[in-house]
């Protein structure tokens, strides 16, 4: 589950990056797996919502944001909610 005391409070300057992302207007199905969706049917998923993430104005900034708030789910920045886990798991090895 989300940690919402590490989301940024309710201001609009907040999250106004996403207006500028590549994403706006895609189906979220794209990002989000279906449950109990596997194997290469999910591989191809995640890589055409990496596609988008890697041509996209504000990757650095919604990356940074999927880190901070640890987004449990989807494809944010260019990194499937398995590539966070991991990189989060390191730089608490690391800390």
């Amino acid at each position: 589950m989300v940690n919402v005391n590490r989301l940024p409070g309710p201001m609009m300057d907040a999250y106004e990056w996403q207006y500028e992302g590549a994403c706006m207007g895609v189906d979220s199905s794209v990002f989000f797996s279906p449950e109990a969706e596997r194997g290469a049917k999910r591989e191809r998923r995640e890589q055409a919502a990496k596609q988008l993430c890697f041509s996209c104005p504000v990757m650095e900034r919604c990356r940074q944001h999927a880190l901070a708030v640890r987004e449990p789910y989807g494809v944010w920045g260019g990194l499937t909610e398995g590539e966070r886990a991991a990189l989060a798991r390191q730089e608490k090895i690391a800390s």
